[in-house]
């Protein structure tokens, strides 16, 4: 079935993109030296020392992206990255309609699904632009926080209905990747829920930063899964 090969054709995408384009930004700002003579010569705010911020905690992803040159970078790849996630939510909703239509009334994961990438466009538009203003502040922290929000739920909401019809799709899925993603969701729920407190409280620093370096891993492994949880198909193939 075509909307199955497409949905594996943009999720393989929208993972290798945003892990490409972060790790790119961290090594910039690791091996800043290297663009030290040159136009592109890393900002003062986003030079870090040697880190592994997945283990150590040394470096937020914001710093490591936000200032030049690594925005130029960042910017694109999280936008195009949102446009993967609309196209992405879009397909699953026209694959569900295609399997059962009355599922398809309820699917609100493409809701959530594209409103996490409208804030993740957002998010990436204002990263870097700095104003002393509160307002200002909030509206950056709000757009990142809509993102993760919508996207933990449209995730969930994705595998729920795929639950669903899991005996109708059977043949067409591995089970054992399924498996892995309600494992993997279940995961980012419990990390998002028991991690608040400590979010919003002033210390634990390098803690936050590893934090969000793997949970932005987890985010986005969600989107490997679904290339491998679907089975190939030919353009004969029928639900």
């Amino acid at each position: 079935m075509e909307e199955i090969n497409r949905i594996k054709r943009i999720s393989i995408w929208i993972f290798i993109v945003p892990i490409i384009v972060l790790n790119l930004c961290l090594f910039i700002s690791v091996n800043y030296d290297i663009l030290e003579n040159t136009i592109f010569k890393v900002d003062q705010i986003g030079r870090s020392g040697f880190t592994i911020p997945y283990i150590d905690g040394s470096l937020s992803i914001s710093r490591a992206s936000r200032t030049y040159p690594t925005y130029l970078l960042f910017k694109p790849g999280m936008i195009i990255t949102a446009i993967l996630l609309i196209k992405y939510w879009m397909a699953n909703s026209k694959l569900f309609k295609k399997i059962n239509n009355k599922l398809n009334k309820r699917n609100y994961f493409v809701l959530f699904g594209i409103g996490s990438a409208i804030f993740l466009i957002l998010h990436s538009i204002f990263l870097g632009i700095n104003f002393e203003n509160d307002f200002y502040k909030f509206f950056r922290r709000f757009m990142l926080l809509g993102f993760i929000i919508f996207e933990i739920i449209a995730q969930a909401l994705l595998v729920i209905n795929i639950l669903k019809i899991k005996k109708k799709i059977d043949s067409f899925i591995n089970k054992k990747v399924l498996t892995l993603k309600v494992i993997l969701v279940s995961l980012l729920i419990i990390v998002a829920v028991l991690s608040a407190p400590i979010l919003n409280s002033s210390g634990y620093v390098h803690f936050k930063h590893a934090l969000e370096w793997n949970y932005f891993l987890g985010v986005v492994t969600f989107y490997l899964l679904t290339f491998l949880i679907w089975k190939k198909q030919k353009l004969s193939t029928n639900l």
